[in-house]
């Protein structure tokens, strides 16, 4: 995982949330999570669609640190490979209603050519 050189310098909680949701896919994986709400590692990369596994593998990491995703490993017996489901913690879910005003803003303020990449994303059409 990328380490930066210097530590970054939050001087507002505006800063904080958006440190915790930027790049490209963070806020991506918390609005799938939310939907879904637990998903295996193959799953939530296919609903993704074009990310990395090393992307997506780093990203979850971060989140697991950031204590906006639980990760939970089943060991059983009778799988060769153990089963990893991602869901979302508590101070994952708070954030989707703030995800949910992001979209819904887009949605009012963005040119009408978006439209188009807007249908990909069904999650929130609800909103």
């Amino acid at each position: 995982m990328y380490q930066r050189k210097l530590n970054p310098t939050i001087r507002c909680p505006l800063e904080h949330v958006l440190n915790m949701i930027r790049g490209k896919w963070n806020a991506r994986i918390i609005c799938v999570l939310s939907y879904y709400k637990t998903l295996r590692y193959s799953d939530l990369k296919n609903e993704l669609i074009d990310v990395t596994d090393t992307v997506l593998a780093s990203t979850l990491k971060e989140m697991i640190e950031n204590k906006l995703i639980n990760r939970r490993q089943y060991n059983e017996d009778n799988e060769i490979l153990p089963r990893v489901e991602y869901s979302l913690t508590d101070k994952g879910q708070s954030l989707v209603q703030i995800l949910e005003n992001f979209c819904s803003w887009s949605r009012v303020h963005s040119d009408s050519e978006n439209e188009d990449l807007f249908k990909q994303c069904h999650n929130c059409e609800h909103i």
